[in-house]
């Protein structure tokens, strides 16, 4: 995705979309976070002004994710056992959420409850493949798709559209949208990461998340780092059933296309994928 284009260019291509601005709260703990030596207890205290945000993060703190043998009970621990890093890009997807209000998009309970359970795959697969930042994937997860509820709120029946991009009709998901609007969530998504300061890396990989197939029959080693976050993505939409969620579908085109790839990339298998998916319904993540 492009890094050096004028607002004036940004705003055609976002077409009169909206993008919702970062909460204050993270404002403060990104200045507090580039600072030479941050004060962990500023920090605990900025989120626990809001209540909601450190309530979500303690919950998500003491899930068998992190399979802590002893619960943690203040945000001052969290953020001690967690590290600035983490806990800012934790608190940076769980916030998406809460600033976008409009009651089209808060009714969006299905989706909600999806990316919540994205995340928690996608920290769960970077974890079994020694991804060294499992927030990353996390973050990754709960914001990838923070362009569907913005298309939405601008197109009228957007969620139609999205129903045939999933039928396997377009070479990628995104072509049908590009044919349509003159844009897609991929890129919404991208330039609202931007506009909340996530890492260049994590914002890369939410413009070009619908580029799957051509990014993992590409093997030139370059930009390891955002393939494999990607993969790891592949792999917890497939198994949160999105084709089914946002498509509507019975097959998942996308991962027939790149599955191979994507676990080779891994050093994952399809028994591996089955596993997973035994772990994660004890978790109680809703899989397909």
């Amino acid at each position: 995705m492009p890094n050096t284009l004028t607002d004036a260019q940004v705003k055609k291509i976002l077409h009169g979309i909206h993008v919702p601005p970062q909460p204050q709260i993270l404002v403060d703990l990104q200045m507090e976070q580039i600072l030479p030596e941050p004060d962990i207890n500023r920090i605990a205290a900025l989120i626990s002004k809001d209540v909601g945000l450190s309530g979500t993060m303690l919950k998500f703190v003491n899930s068998p994710f992190y399979g802590l043998t002893n619960k943690i009970t203040s945000i001052e621990q969290a953020v001690s056992i967690l590290g600035i890093n983490t806990v800012i890009n934790i608190l940076n997807g769980l916030a998406i959420k809460g600033e976008m209000s409009d009651e089209k998009i808060v009714e969006l309970t299905r989706f909600w409850d999806t990316a919540n359970d994205i995340a928690m795959v996608c920290a769960t697969v970077a974890k079994k493949v020694g991804y060294p930042n499992p927030d990353e994937a996390y973050t990754l997860g709960l914001f990838h798709n923070t362009g569907i509820p913005l298309m939405i709120k601008k197109f009228d029946h957007y969620l139609e559209t999205m129903e045939k991009a999933y039928s396997g009709d377009y070479e990628r998901v995104i072509d049908i949208e590009n044919e349509k609007f003159n844009t897609n969530h991929c890129v919404v998504g991208y330039y609202t990461g931007k506009s909340w300061n996530l890492p260049n890396h994590i914002c890369q990989v939410i413009g070009e998340h619908h580029n799957t197939k051509t990014i993992f029959k590409t093997k030139d080693g370059r930009n390891q780092q955002q393939k494999t976050l990607l993969a790891i993505l592949k792999v917890a939409e497939h198994i949160c059933g999105n084709y089914k969620v946002l498509g509507s579908q019975d097959t998942d085109p996308e991962w027939d296309d790149s599955q191979d790839d994507i676990l080779e990339h891994l050093g994952l298998t399809n028994y591996d994928i089955d596993d997973l998916k035994e772990a994660f319904i004890d978790m109680g993540v809703t899989v397909y």
